[in-house]
């Protein structure tokens, strides 16, 4: 896919991702594009797949979920049935921000945003103590948000 993208794709790629709210035009002075050929390439882009969807970045603080949690967990059995419940479990889970499946000492990486510590509990009995794939989890409470971002270098 990367070798189909060329210089005003990149250059396209890089401003939208750090401000999609960018009118087309300026895109295209940005980049030495007509409007309807910036148009045209992130609609293309947008059908290749390769721009996901646009979204705003939102501080967790400001609506209400100031604790940011790192999980670790262990499955019991890497069945993939068992795996594939996992997964549409975590995925479904709101307040899971982030769900990596992961090689080495654990099978899974989740990142959660809870309000408080009792939120955090409580899904853990949901999501992890009621399921009986869970060998184990391990639970890494975030002191300080250093770098958060989705940004892919461009």
């Amino acid at each position: 896919m990367t070798s189909k993208l060329d210089s005003y794709d990149r250059l396209l790629l890089a401003a939208v991702q750090d401000d999609a709210r960018v009118p087309q035009s300026e895109l295209g002075e940005r980049t030495n594009l007509s409007t309807a050929a910036v148009n045209r390439r992130l609609k293309q882009l947008s059908a290749d797949g390769v721009i996901e969807r646009y979204t705003a970045s939102i501080n967790p603080k400001a609506v209400g979920y100031g604790l940011t949690i790192v999980v670790e967990v262990k499955a019991e059995s890497e069945r993939a049935d068992l795996l594939g419940e996992m997964r549409q479990g975590f995925n479904a889970c709101r307040q899971i921000q982030q769900c990596y499946y992961v090689t080495g000492e654990c099978d899974f990486v989740l990142i959660f945003l809870v309000q408080d510590m009792d939120q955090y509990v409580e899904l853990t009995r949901e999501l992890f103590h009621a399921n009986n794939n869970v060998k184990y989890f391990k639970t890494l409470v975030v002191m300080d948000r250093i770098k958060t971002g989705m940004n892919v270098p461009l």
